[in-house]
This record gives C-alpha cells, sequence and structure tokens, in this order.
C-alpha cells in the first residue's frame, strides 16, 4: 500500500430548506409513496429556492468546509467545482464561486462528470498537490438539478435533489490519505441518461420547451443494470490498487442513486449494510454532490473516525464511473 500523496481535509454541505416528501409529490403526479419507496428507497427530498442558487449552495458547503480546517479563502490555491447543472454555461461554476467566496489566489474551473463528478474532482485535485501547483484545493460538489428536471415525468421527478458538499484536498502529512483511485467512462451509453437539448447541437428555442428535451431523460431499466456493474468494476479495481480486500473498509460512501443500487453495490462488494453510508432515503440523487454530503453527514455523525479506511463509490451520466479508497 503507497504512502498518500494528498488527503482530505475537514467537510463541509449545504442543503436546502424546502423539504419535498413523496405524499407531496403524489399530488401533482401518478404515484404515490409506497410506489417511490419500493423503487427508490426515496422518502423525501430538498428543493432549492429561487434564493438559493447553485453558487449560494457551493459558497455555504465551501465556507463549512473552511471553518472546519480554520483556513480563509485566500488559503486556497485552486477552486475545482463538479457539476452538471450550473447556474449559466459560461462562466465556470468554479469561477462565479470563487468570486463570491473571495478566493483571490485560486485558479477555478469546473469537471462535468455527473454524479461522478466528486470523484473525478478529487483526482484532479490529488493531480494538483502532486505536481506543486496548490497547497490546498477546494473541491466542491454542487447540483441544483431540479431546475433541468421535468416535474411532468414520474420517472425522474421523484429520484432527484438540490445540494451540496465539499472538502479541502491537501498534501498527505499524516501517512493518511487517498490510497488509490479508479476513473473509467463509456460515452457509447450516453442516451441511457442524458438532455437532449440546451447545448450547442440544439441551442434553446420554443421548441426545445414545448417537447421537453431540455430536461433529463433517462432509461431507467438500462442504467440499473449499467451502474450496478460499473459501480462493481469501479469497486474492484480500486480495491485492487490499494492492496486490501473489501473486509478491509471501514465504510463504504456510495452514490445516492437508488438504494437497490446500493444494496447491490455493497454485495458484490461483499459488505454488510451496517458498514454503508445511506442518506439517499433524506436527500434522493443529489448527483455530484451526492457522495459530498454523505461524507460531511457521516463525519458530523460519527460514522468516520481517524484512521478508518473509506470508500466511496459512483456512475453517472456519461457513461462515468468512479471509485476513491480513503484512510481518513
Amino acid at each position: 500500500m503507497r504512502r498518500p500523496i494528498a488527503e482530505l481535509w475537514g467537510t463541509g454541505s449545504y442543503t436546502p430548506k424546502r423539504v419535498l416528501t413523496n405524499d407531496e409529490f403524489s399530488k401533482m403526479l401518478d404515484t404515490s409513496d409506497q410506489w417511490i419507496r419500493e423503487r427508490t428507497g426515496i422518502r423525501e427530498r430538498r428543493v432549492a429556492g429561487a434564493d438559493e442558487s447553485n453558487a449560494c449552495m457551493a459558497k455555504a458547503a465551501a465556507e463549512q468546509v473552511l471553518a472546519d480546517t480554520e483556513l480563509t479563502a485566500l488559503d486556497v490555491q485552486a477552486v475545482v467545482v463538479a457539476t452538471c447543472s450550473p447556474d449559466r454555461l459560461l462562466p465556470s461554476q468554479a469561477c462565479d464561486l470563487q468570486a463570491i467566496l473571495g478566493a483571490k489566489n485560486a485558479a477555478a474551473f469546473d469537471v462535468g462528470a455527473a454524479c461522478t463528478g466528486f470523484l473525478y474532482a478529487l483526482n484532479v485535485a490529488e493531480g494538483l498537490v502532486a505536481a506543486e501547483q496548490a497547497e490546498h484545493v477546494l473541491v466542491v460538489a454542487s447540483e441544483k438539478l431540479t431546475s433541468i428536471m421535468d416535474w411532468t415525468d414520474r420517472t425522474t421527478a421523484v429520484l432527484f435533489g438540490d445540494g451540496a458538499g465539499a472538502t479541502i484536498v491537501r498534501r498527505g502529512t499524516t501517512g493518511r490519505g487517498i490510497l488509490s483511485s479508479y476513473m473509467k467512462s463509456d460515452g457509447t451509453l450516453a442516451e441511457l441518461l442524458y438532455r437532449p437539448g440546451g447545448g450547442a447541437a440544439h441551442p434553446p428555442d420554443e421548441a426545445l420547451l414545448k417537447d421537453h428535451s431540455y430536461y433529463i431523460k433517462m432509461a431507467g431499466r438500462e442504467v440499473f443494470k449499467a451502474a450496478v456493474l460499473s459501480m462493481a468494476d469501479a469497486c474492484d479495481k480500486a480495491l485492487a490498487r490499494a492492496g486490501l480486500a473489501a473486509g478491509d473498509i471501514d465504510l463504504l460512501i456510495p452514490h445516492q442513486a437508488n438504494i437497490r443500487i446500493i444494496e447491490a453495490t455493497a454485495k458484490h462488494a461483499g459488505l454488510p449494510m451496517d458498514k454503508v453510508y445511506v442518506n439517499v432515503d433524506r436527500f434522493g440523487n443529489t448527483s455530484a454532490a451526492s457522495v459530498a454530503i454523505a461524507l460531511d453527514e457521516a463525519v458530523r455523525c460519527g460514522r468516520v473516525q481517524p484512521g478508518m479506511k473509506l470508500m466511496f463509490c459512483a456512475f453517472g451520466a456519461g457513461f462515468t464511473w468512479a471509485s476513491t479508497v480513503v484512510q481518513w
């Protein structure tokens, strides 16, 4: 097992004030609390209001991790934001965050890997630290998915929620940190989970809104199958690279997409569910922010203790998938 180059230092998160329950959804769509819970494990999610932009949520999570580490925004040399629901397409969400945070000494850019974005961003941050491009990298995953969600489509509308999570990546100082990472993509599966319009190939117009091609589209059964296979692959590869077995992992923090996917991933990894952190029931699928929010919760409630070995894994549109093993 190699000595870690970089470590995660501190955590932070923010979730919107408004809680939207399954019962409320049943008044808007042909669905029910039972139908949603049985298929997804979700019973409620958070929905950002007009005053809770992606940037505002990212700032709140970032300020929490800065307070946690006793750093200031001026101590940050790079800001890396993982998101697929930015406030605007130009400039990057990271540049907007840098501005409102006051991190004027930092380079800032986004990482686009959908639900896998936080893990991709951790890899990028580790590289910046290893190359001595930055001493402290602020990694934030922030999503306002409800802004690109089709509220008339019960197969997707009930799944998503909003929120942000953050951490600092710095050079390893304690012998703990990132033990291994694995990333993979398969662009041939793109149309299983995607937004057909809104980009340069199909710019916004009246037809785009009428046919709902501006919003997220998903082939549910196919995504489920691909997600289970890809997350299992990611876990296997990351464990092998770390020279560890599943039994060495103290806590698995997976992407919170669907309780059945989480259970299938844990089963493949050989981990009992009491070694898996789950909050999909309360927040739904928050895409890139999912693992980051869960990590912050797990740290703050005492599920994560110094010295523990954690494994993060995620899959997302692209298709992308990844896993990271960390000694906390």
